[in-house]
Protein backbone atom coordinates (compact mmCIF):
# COMPACT_ATOMS: atom_id res chain seq x y z
CA UNK A 1 0.00 0.00 0.00
CA UNK A 2 2.83 2.42 0.53
CA UNK A 3 4.45 1.97 -2.42
CA UNK A 4 0.76 2.44 -4.47
CA UNK A 5 0.81 5.71 -2.56
CA UNK A 6 4.36 6.72 -3.48
CA UNK A 7 2.88 5.84 -7.12
CA UNK A 8 -0.19 8.17 -6.31
CA UNK A 9 2.00 11.31 -5.63
CA UNK A 10 4.57 10.88 -8.70
CA UNK A 11 2.05 10.78 -11.06
CA UNK A 12 0.91 13.86 -9.27
CA UNK A 13 3.71 15.79 -9.63
CA UNK A 14 4.29 14.83 -12.87
CA UNK A 15 0.74 15.68 -14.04
CA UNK A 16 1.21 19.42 -12.32
CA UNK A 17 4.75 19.91 -13.33
CA UNK A 18 4.90 18.49 -17.14
CA UNK A 19 2.64 21.92 -18.34
CA UNK A 20 3.78 24.06 -16.25
CA UNK A 21 7.50 25.22 -17.76
CA UNK A 22 9.23 24.48 -14.26
CA UNK A 23 10.98 20.97 -15.19
CA UNK A 24 9.28 17.83 -14.67
CA UNK A 25 12.37 15.87 -14.79
CA UNK A 26 13.96 18.70 -11.51
CA UNK A 27 10.96 17.75 -9.42
CA UNK A 28 11.11 13.65 -10.58
CA UNK A 29 14.40 13.59 -9.68
CA UNK A 30 14.16 15.59 -6.30
CA UNK A 31 11.35 13.92 -5.52
CA UNK A 32 13.07 10.23 -6.06
CA UNK A 33 15.66 11.29 -3.78
CA UNK A 34 13.22 11.94 -0.83
CA UNK A 35 10.41 9.50 -1.28
CA UNK A 36 11.77 6.14 -3.55
CA UNK A 37 9.96 3.44 -5.15
CA UNK A 38 10.67 -0.21 -4.25
CA UNK A 39 11.20 -1.05 -8.31
CA UNK A 40 14.11 -2.00 -10.24
CA UNK A 41 16.58 0.44 -12.17
CA UNK A 42 15.03 -0.80 -15.34
CA UNK A 43 11.10 -0.01 -14.43
CA UNK A 44 11.96 3.16 -12.61
CA UNK A 45 13.22 4.38 -15.84
CA UNK A 46 10.61 3.33 -17.82
CA UNK A 47 7.82 4.15 -15.20
CA UNK A 48 9.05 8.11 -15.45
CA UNK A 49 8.84 8.38 -19.23
CA UNK A 50 5.65 6.40 -19.39
CA UNK A 51 3.43 8.08 -16.70
CA UNK A 52 3.41 10.52 -18.95
CA UNK A 53 1.32 9.39 -20.97
CA UNK A 54 -1.25 9.77 -18.54
CA UNK A 55 -0.60 13.55 -18.70
CA UNK A 56 -1.39 13.35 -22.71
CA UNK A 57 -3.93 12.23 -22.49
CA UNK A 58 -5.57 14.79 -20.49
CA UNK A 59 -3.98 17.06 -23.72
CA UNK A 60 -6.48 15.10 -25.77
CA UNK A 61 -9.25 15.25 -23.73
CA UNK A 62 -9.60 18.70 -23.40
CA UNK A 63 -8.69 19.80 -26.76
CA UNK A 64 -10.34 17.02 -28.87
CA UNK A 65 -12.16 19.32 -31.20
CA UNK A 66 -8.92 21.40 -32.09
CA UNK A 67 -6.90 17.96 -33.05
CA UNK A 68 -9.23 15.97 -34.39
CA UNK A 69 -9.13 16.12 -38.02
CA UNK A 70 -12.35 14.53 -38.90
CA UNK A 71 -15.79 15.46 -38.97
CA UNK A 72 -18.40 17.50 -40.48
CA UNK A 73 -17.73 21.47 -40.57
CA UNK A 74 -17.50 24.38 -42.54
CA UNK A 75 -17.41 23.98 -46.39
CA UNK A 76 -14.53 26.70 -46.43
CA UNK A 77 -12.71 24.60 -44.20
CA UNK A 78 -12.23 21.10 -45.49
CA UNK A 79 -10.66 19.18 -48.47
CA UNK A 80 -13.35 19.04 -51.09
CA UNK A 81 -17.31 19.08 -50.96
CA UNK A 82 -17.69 15.74 -52.14
CA UNK A 83 -16.39 12.59 -51.06
CA UNK A 84 -14.34 11.36 -47.94
CA UNK A 85 -12.58 14.99 -47.94
CA UNK A 86 -15.70 16.71 -47.22
CA UNK A 87 -14.93 15.26 -43.44
CA UNK A 88 -11.42 15.97 -43.39
CA UNK A 89 -10.91 19.22 -41.49
CA UNK A 90 -8.01 21.40 -43.45
CA UNK A 91 -6.64 23.62 -41.00
CA UNK A 92 -6.56 20.26 -38.63
CA UNK A 93 -4.39 18.85 -40.76
CA UNK A 94 -1.98 21.62 -41.59
CA UNK A 95 -1.64 22.17 -37.92
CA UNK A 96 -0.64 18.40 -37.37
CA UNK A 97 1.67 19.30 -40.19
CA UNK A 98 3.55 22.28 -38.14
CA UNK A 99 3.49 20.00 -35.26
CA UNK A 100 5.20 16.88 -37.04
CA UNK A 101 7.56 19.38 -38.71
CA UNK A 102 8.43 20.99 -35.13
CA UNK A 103 9.07 16.94 -33.61
CA UNK A 104 11.99 16.55 -36.03
CA UNK A 105 14.50 18.18 -34.21
CA UNK A 106 14.28 16.76 -31.14
CA UNK A 107 12.89 12.53 -32.78
CA UNK A 108 15.36 12.38 -35.36
CA UNK A 109 18.28 13.95 -32.53
CA UNK A 110 16.76 11.94 -29.64
CA UNK A 111 16.28 8.72 -31.35
CA UNK A 112 20.02 8.62 -32.69
CA UNK A 113 21.58 10.15 -29.30
CA UNK A 114 19.00 9.04 -26.34
CA UNK A 115 21.39 7.45 -23.92
CA UNK A 116 24.62 9.18 -24.72
CA UNK A 117 22.50 12.21 -23.43
CA UNK A 118 21.49 10.39 -20.35
CA UNK A 119 25.04 8.90 -19.10
CA UNK A 120 26.56 12.65 -20.34
CA UNK A 121 23.55 15.12 -18.78
CA UNK A 122 20.97 13.33 -16.63
CA UNK A 123 22.66 14.58 -13.17
CA UNK A 124 22.01 17.20 -10.55
CA UNK A 125 24.52 19.79 -11.39
CA UNK A 126 23.15 19.74 -15.22
CA UNK A 127 19.52 19.89 -13.94
CA UNK A 128 20.04 22.69 -11.42
CA UNK A 129 21.96 24.33 -14.07
CA UNK A 130 19.28 24.25 -16.68
CA UNK A 131 16.49 25.03 -14.04
CA UNK A 132 18.56 28.81 -13.57
CA UNK A 133 19.20 28.98 -17.30
CA UNK A 134 15.88 29.07 -18.26
CA UNK A 135 14.41 30.89 -15.16
CA UNK A 136 16.79 33.86 -16.15
CA UNK A 137 15.58 33.20 -19.27
CA UNK A 138 12.31 33.83 -18.56
CA UNK A 139 12.39 36.81 -16.93
CA UNK A 140 14.92 38.16 -19.60
CA UNK A 141 12.05 37.31 -22.09
CA UNK A 142 9.15 38.66 -20.40
CA UNK A 143 10.88 41.90 -19.33
CA UNK A 144 11.89 42.26 -23.27
CA UNK A 145 8.57 41.92 -24.31
CA UNK A 146 6.46 43.79 -21.79
CA UNK A 147 4.06 46.11 -23.40
CA UNK A 148 5.22 44.89 -26.61
CA UNK A 149 2.10 43.23 -29.00
CA UNK A 150 2.82 39.58 -30.03
CA UNK A 151 3.18 39.07 -33.60
CA UNK A 152 1.68 35.61 -33.98
CA UNK A 153 -1.94 35.95 -32.11
CA UNK A 154 -3.26 31.99 -33.83
CA UNK A 155 -2.42 28.71 -34.49
CA UNK A 156 -3.07 29.60 -37.98
CA UNK A 157 -0.39 32.28 -37.90
CA UNK A 158 2.12 29.83 -37.09
CA UNK A 159 4.39 29.10 -40.42
CA UNK A 160 6.85 26.36 -40.80
CA UNK A 161 9.72 28.63 -40.38
CA UNK A 162 8.51 29.32 -36.75
CA UNK A 163 7.24 25.98 -35.63
CA UNK A 164 10.87 24.52 -37.10
CA UNK A 165 12.63 27.09 -34.90
CA UNK A 166 10.14 26.15 -31.89
CA UNK A 167 11.51 22.82 -32.34
CA UNK A 168 14.87 23.72 -31.94
CA UNK A 169 14.27 25.13 -28.58
CA UNK A 170 12.45 21.59 -27.65
CA UNK A 171 15.49 19.84 -28.93
CA UNK A 172 17.66 21.64 -26.33
CA UNK A 173 15.00 20.30 -23.37
CA UNK A 174 15.51 17.18 -24.72
CA UNK A 175 19.57 17.00 -24.30
CA UNK A 176 19.56 19.12 -20.93
CA UNK A 177 16.89 17.59 -18.35
CA UNK A 178 15.85 20.71 -15.91
CA UNK A 179 15.20 22.82 -18.99
CA UNK A 180 11.46 21.45 -19.40
CA UNK A 181 9.96 20.86 -22.73
CA UNK A 182 6.91 23.25 -22.19
CA UNK A 183 9.83 25.67 -20.84
CA UNK A 184 11.79 25.78 -23.88
CA UNK A 185 9.01 25.95 -26.39
CA UNK A 186 7.54 28.86 -24.65
CA UNK A 187 10.50 31.10 -24.44
CA UNK A 188 11.22 30.27 -27.75
CA UNK A 189 7.88 30.89 -29.33
CA UNK A 190 8.00 33.90 -27.32
CA UNK A 191 10.91 35.03 -28.95
CA UNK A 192 9.84 34.48 -32.31
CA UNK A 193 6.70 36.87 -31.65
CA UNK A 194 4.23 34.14 -30.82
CA UNK A 195 1.33 35.19 -28.26
CA UNK A 196 1.51 33.30 -24.75
CA UNK A 197 -1.73 31.44 -25.11
CA UNK A 198 -0.81 30.59 -28.44
CA UNK A 199 2.50 29.36 -26.99
CA UNK A 200 1.18 27.13 -24.93
CA UNK A 201 -1.20 25.62 -27.02
CA UNK A 202 0.61 24.77 -29.47
CA UNK A 203 2.92 23.48 -26.79
CA UNK A 204 0.53 21.09 -25.37
CA UNK A 205 -0.02 20.00 -29.07
CA UNK A 206 3.21 19.33 -29.28
CA UNK A 207 3.81 17.28 -26.70
CA UNK A 208 1.21 14.70 -28.16
CA UNK A 209 3.65 12.85 -30.60
CA UNK A 210 6.39 13.87 -28.53
CA UNK A 211 5.62 12.08 -25.11
CA UNK A 212 3.58 8.94 -27.29
CA UNK A 213 7.03 8.25 -28.74
CA UNK A 214 9.41 8.78 -25.39
CA UNK A 215 6.69 5.92 -24.03
CA UNK A 216 6.54 3.26 -26.73
CA UNK A 217 10.48 3.56 -27.21
CA UNK A 218 10.65 3.58 -23.31
CA UNK A 219 8.03 0.43 -22.85
CA UNK A 220 10.03 -1.49 -26.16
CA UNK A 221 13.28 -0.88 -24.47
CA UNK A 222 12.13 -2.17 -20.96
CA UNK A 223 9.79 -4.93 -22.61
CA UNK A 224 6.36 -5.68 -22.09
CA UNK A 225 6.22 -8.25 -19.05
CA UNK A 226 5.20 -6.70 -16.24
CA UNK A 227 4.43 -8.20 -12.89
CA UNK A 228 0.94 -7.68 -10.87
CA UNK A 229 2.52 -5.32 -8.42
CA UNK A 230 4.67 -3.21 -11.33
CA UNK A 231 1.74 -2.81 -13.21
CA UNK A 232 -0.42 -1.24 -9.97
CA UNK A 233 2.52 1.10 -9.52
CA UNK A 234 2.33 2.31 -13.14
CA UNK A 235 -1.48 2.18 -13.78
CA UNK A 236 -2.11 4.40 -10.22
CA UNK A 237 0.87 6.84 -11.71
CA UNK A 238 -0.51 7.13 -15.12
CA UNK A 239 -4.32 7.84 -13.90
CA UNK A 240 -3.25 10.41 -11.15
CA UNK A 241 -0.76 11.97 -13.99
CA UNK A 242 -4.01 12.18 -15.80
CA UNK A 243 -6.40 13.82 -13.18
CA UNK A 244 -3.62 16.46 -12.34
CA UNK A 245 -3.10 17.20 -15.64
CA UNK A 246 -6.24 18.01 -16.33
CA UNK A 247 -6.70 20.60 -13.44
CA UNK A 248 -3.43 22.07 -14.42
CA UNK A 249 -3.97 22.67 -17.77
CA UNK A 250 -7.31 24.62 -17.22
CA UNK A 251 -5.33 26.44 -14.37
CA UNK A 252 -2.72 27.65 -16.56
CA UNK A 253 -4.52 28.39 -19.58
CA UNK A 254 -6.80 30.86 -17.50
CA UNK A 255 -3.51 32.07 -15.98
CA UNK A 256 -1.65 33.41 -19.27
CA UNK A 257 -4.53 35.26 -19.96
CA UNK A 258 -4.46 38.13 -17.44
CA UNK A 259 -0.36 37.35 -16.24
CA UNK A 260 3.39 37.00 -17.72
CA UNK A 261 5.78 33.74 -16.86
CA UNK A 262 8.17 35.50 -14.71
CA UNK A 263 6.05 34.13 -11.31
CA UNK A 264 7.54 30.76 -13.11
CA UNK A 265 11.26 32.24 -13.56
CA UNK A 266 11.70 33.06 -10.27
CA UNK A 267 10.33 29.64 -9.10
CA UNK A 268 13.08 27.81 -11.65
CA UNK A 269 16.04 29.66 -10.02
CA UNK A 270 14.35 28.99 -6.46
CA UNK A 271 14.43 25.31 -7.60
CA UNK A 272 17.37 25.37 -9.01
CA UNK A 273 19.61 26.35 -5.99
CA UNK A 274 17.76 24.15 -3.79
CA UNK A 275 19.05 21.16 -6.06
CA UNK A 276 22.34 22.54 -5.59
CA UNK A 277 22.35 22.66 -2.28
CA UNK A 278 20.41 19.69 -1.51
CA UNK A 279 22.75 17.61 -3.34
CA UNK A 280 26.19 19.50 -1.95
CA UNK A 281 25.19 19.38 1.53
CA UNK A 282 23.35 15.97 0.99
Amino acid sequence: MIELLKAFLFGIVEGITEWLPISSTGHMILLNELVQLDVSRDFYSMFEVVIQLGAILAVVVLFWSDIFPFGRTASDNVFSNRGMMQYVKKDIILLWCKILVACLPAGIIGILFNETFEELFYNYQTVALALIVFGVAFLVVENRHKGCAAKINSLEGLSYRTVFLIGIFQLIAAIFPGTSRSGATIVGALLLGVSRTVAAEFTFFLAIPVMFGASLLKMLQFGLSFTSYELAILLIGMVTAFVSSMLIIKFLMGYIKKHDFKVFGYYRIALGILVCLYFALG
